[in-house]
């Protein structure tokens, strides 16, 4: 069990849930864009954000968007550590910085001991496209082993100033490489790890190929909180690391819709009413499992563990729960019909 770390309303570690995290890509020195940005992300069930905070006129922005927001907010430093002593000084939940390229052990020691007076957490990344020379000499390359000793040599220069209020952070494209440094680290770390497959993809390459990475690592109880980084909407992130905890059983919280793969039988545009479905889902905080089927004949069978569910035929439908048809509605009508019943059982509002 990793060592249990408050990130603002937020707790890590310990026996806390993994909690999912994303990055806007706004520029936050434009405060009302990242604000909308991250109220979205928050609508679709982001728990922890991320701004990049490159200049001064950036950590200005943070006060400002602190005050519309409801969730974590961790500021991603690099190279100068007043942007980290600023950031935290306007109200970030959490600093990320690598201590390797912010320079000298003074200004990492002014960054610590800022954190230090409001006991904000450092999260302490390497990435394998910055590993330091002398390790990928070392190791001759990019290595799970060089990874790994650059990230716990990283940890003990924070420890070494008196501070373990730490999270860390390990990031490749390379999924096997990523993960096999990940479980590394594990077994010499006892902080919480921040686990994602970095630069992974665009939102479907991406989604795979972190599913993957993901997937072993949280099933094999490795990780506190995911990121799922994609080259697209950082909303998709969400939807994909709900998607994926969900899968192992990890936490159940929102829609998870199931839909058949069409077939002969199909007579309705199954694809555009299931991404429908999906889309309309994506407020959806309680755990409920929907289904989209495009057979009444067999839907109703198929889909019997699902708490809601629709099934198209030829020019109608049915609506259906735990398998049991409740009434036949017009093709055009399914998606509203399914919205009553979602609004009635108190899922949508």
């Amino acid at each position: 069990m990793k060592k249990e770390i408050q990130i603002g309303n937020k707790k890590i570690g310990g026996k806390n849930p993994i909690l999912i995290q994303s990055m806007t890509n706004t520029d936050t020195r434009d405060a009302d864009a990242t604000v909308k940005q991250i109220l979205e992300l928050e609508k679709a069930g982001c728990d922890i954000i991320r701004c990049a905070v490159p200049d001064m006129e950036s950590c200005d922005s943070i006060k400002e968007i602190k005050k519309k927001i409801h969730i974590p907010l961790v500021c991603d430093i690099h190279f100068d550590y007043r942007l980290a002593v600023k950031s935290i000084e306007n109200g970030a939940d959490k600093i990320r910085i690598n201590p390797g390229n912010i320079g000298s052990t003074e200004g990492i020691k002014k960054i610590v001991d800022k954190a230090g007076e409001r006991n904000i957490p450092i999260r302490v990344g390497v990435n394998s496209g910055s590993l330091e020379k002398k390790i990928r000499e070392k190791y001759n390359g990019v290595t799970p082993e060089g990874l790994s000793e650059s990230a716990l040599d990283k940890v003990r220069i924070i420890e070494d100033l008196g501070y373990d209020n730490i999270v860390i952070s390990i990031k490749s494209s390379d999924v096997m490489l990523c993960v096999r440094a990940y479980e590394m680290v594990d077994k010499k770390s006892p902080y919480p790890l921040h686990v994602g497959i970095t630069e992974s993809g665009t939102v479907y390459n991406g989604s795979v190929r972190s599913a993957v990475g993901l997937g072993i690592l949280l099933n094999e109880k490795i990780g506190d909180t995911v990121r799922v980084s994609l080259t697209g909407d950082p909303v998709e992130e969400i939807r994909a690391a709900k998607t994926i905890l969900s899968a192992l059983d990890l936490r159940k919280t929102g829609a998870e819709i199931i839909s058949c793969p069409t077939c002969g039988r199909t007579k309705i545009d199954l694809i555009a009413l299931a991404n429908r479905v999906e889309k309309m889902a994506l407020s959806i905080k309680k755990p409920i499992k929907i289904a989209v089927m495009g057979c009444a004949v067999n839907g109703p069978g198929e889909a019997k563990d699902a708490d809601i569910g629709i099934a198209g035929g030829n020019g109608e439908g049915i609506i259906m729960k735990k398998g049991k048809v409740l009434r036949k509605v017009k093709e055009d009508d399914l998606l509203e019909e399914l919205k009553k019943e979602l609004v009635s059982d108190g899922y949508l509002w």
